[in-house]
């Protein structure tokens, strides 16, 4: 059975049975390129999931010919710029608001498996990146692309960029604007699996997270989030604490016994 979530005409959001959301950019005729209703579905769309109860994993993707072909220059350059917060005002705890449309993947409690295909340009890459894991189109067309118009990657990409991608190649790929394929994506980091039909794979791994120890899988998601930064005697801390929290409850139990029994684990939700 799916359920409807968040209905919308930018983003809509449904959840299966199995607590795997789905999550679609549906402006298939601009190939979902972000206007500001957009921005705005995108960040309802993450305060949605945040609280959802029974959710286990994400899978985002666009409708249509694409995933998202970055800013719809037009529908920005028509927002008036006395209008806009400025960039520099933290809207979203550590981030801005067009930020925290990719960062809030990262900062969801669940691993989320972004699927991509065609085009996925610019704010699009970004929004990609902040999944903890992309399966992506071997033909699919991707670009670092901002500046081909004088800016800057700002949506969060060099924040999710950092130990993904090699430094050199992205230094390349951002001077240049460089387009590079799905399959050249597998090679750069920007791409965790590379497979024709990315939705299909994304699903069938989020189906396999949903299987887990949903207590366990957001401790690891934790755990991510931290480890990059955090002195080697803070992560250590940090293992620890999830672990001993774990140890011993109610669903790490269920994991052992549905493991030695052969059959899908029946958990209690966070």
């Amino acid at each position: 059975m799916t359920i409807e979530v968040m209905p919308g005409d930018r983003v809509r959001i449904t959840m299966e049975d199995n607590g795997v959301a789905q999550v679609r950019l549906i402006r298939a005729d601009k190939m979902n390129a972000i206007d500001p209703d957009m921005f705005a579905a995108l960040v309802d769309a993450g305060r949605a999931l945040y609280d959802l109860k029974g959710l286990r994993a994400v899978v985002l993707a666009g409708e249509g010919r694409s995933f998202c072909a970055g800013l719809d220059l037009t529908s920005m350059a028509n927002t008036a710029r006395h209008d806009r917060v400025p960039l520099t005002e933290r809207t979203h705890g550590n981030a801005n608001h067009a930020q925290q449309v990719a960062m809030q993947w990262r900062k969801l409690p669940v691993p989320v498996i972004a699927a991509v295909h065609g085009v996925c340009f610019g704010g699009g890459l970004q929004i990609a990146s902040g999944a903890d894991i992309r399966v992506v189109d071997p033909t699919a067309r991707m670009a670092v692309m901002e500046m081909k118009w004088g800016l800057v990657p700002d949506m969060g990409g060099y924040a999710l960029w950092r130990g993904l991608v090699r430094d050199d190649v992205l230094r390349e790929l951002t001077y240049t604007n460089r387009e590079f394929t799905g399959e050249q994506a597998g090679e750069y980091g920007f791409a965790t699996i590379v497979d024709p039909n990315p939705v299909a794979r994304a699903n069938a791994i989020a189906a396999e997270i949903a299987n887990r120890n949903p207590h366990a899988q957001r401790a690891a998601k934790r755990l991510f989030g931290r480890y990059l930064e955090d002195s080697q005697d803070e992560v250590l801390m940090a293992e620890s604490v999830e672990q001993q929290a774990l140890i011993g409850s109610k669903n790490q139990i269920e994991a052992v016994m549905s493991q030695m029994e052969k059959r899908r684990g029946e958990f209690v939700d966070p």
